[in-house]
């Protein structure tokens, strides 16, 4: 018998403005902290008219977490405090970890079709004050594996045999890009039950668990959980796109169960954590590491 993870949530992207200016879908944020641990925050940005995000992400800081941003379609120019620069294009992914603490710009460039999503994902306490570090995944280094129905990009972690050119240092993140063929069905099991995993369908229709006759549009992510996260055999999670096929990120991690404190671009542990990190952006003495 092979038991099913349940569709236990679908959330649908909301509207919302920010950096400089930059109009995208606000995904998953403070109040998804717990259910989808230790995935913090998800934005979703499609659009062909620059002006939605031409003016970017300018100067900002961060600590005590990791984002990953990964482009279907695009253009980011990215720098960093640690003197980092990188342009990330179609099919790349951009990973920083901010650790102690790191000031960063992220640039997009007009372009045709600016599709892709940011992840952030929390640091374990015990390593937030870790150094910072940067590192893109271009196209050449994208470990790719094509199906009868699918072609799977393994951005992180590992897919039937197969790993990824990156593996998260802090949280092993299990991070695959698949694009499925119209009316096709798809299914996985490769993640633990204990783990959270949900899907962020970047474009396209899909249909999940038992209800693969109900379609959800772009910008949605789903939830799967198991009924026993102590079973010795995985889960399967089962997709379906609809007549004109499906882009999506699968996303799977192990969650911290640690308390969170949340604050703009900085996530701690404590609020006492939280006030002291603003106060070294105040003194300018955020900055742990520059090299």
């Amino acid at each position: 018998m092979i038991n099913k993870r349940k569709a236990a949530q679908i959330i649908r992207g909301q509207h919302a403005v920010d950096g400089a200016g930059v109009r995208l879908r606000r995904v998953l944020g403070a109040n998804n902290i717990t259910d989808f641990d230790p995935f913090l925050m998800l934005d979703g940005f499609d659009s062909t008219d620059p002006d939605d995000y031409i003016k970017g992400f300018p100067w900002h800081p961060h600590r005590g977490i990791e984002t990953i941003t990964y482009l279907v379609k695009g253009k980011i120019e990215h720098g960093d405090s640690l003197g980092n620069k990188g342009t990330i294009n179609d099919l790349e992914c951009q990973w920083m970890t901010a650790g102690s603490g790191i000031i960063h710009q992220e640039m997009p460039k007009a372009s045709e079709r600016m599709l892709g999503c940011q992840l952030w994902v929390n640091m374990p306490a015990k390593d937030k004050m870790n150094h910072p570090a940067y590192g893109d995944i271009t196209q050449d280094k994208v470990v790719v594996t094509e199906e009868e129905n699918a072609v799977i990009r393994i951005l992180a972690g590992s897919y039937k045999g197969k790993t990824g050119v990156f593996e998260g240092k802090y949280v092993k993140v299990q991070y695959l890009d698949v694009d499925l063929a119209p009316d096709s069905k798809w299914t996985y099991s490769e993640t633990p039950n204990d783990e959270t995993l949900f899907i962020y369908l970047l474009d396209g229709t899909i249909a999940v668990d038992e209800k693969l006759s109900d379609f959800e549009n772009k910008s949605c992510a789903v939830l799967f959980t198991s009924a026993d996260k102590n079973a010795k055999e995985n889960d399967t999670v089962a997709v379906r796109s609809g007549n004109k096929g499906a882009r999506f990120v699968l996303l799977a991690a192990k969650p911290l169960r640690e308390a969170v404190a949340w604050g703009g671009p900085i996530v701690m542990n404590t609020r006492e954590e939280l006030e002291t990190a603003f106060d070294e952006l105040d003194e300018g003495t955020f900055i742990k590491h520059k090299v």
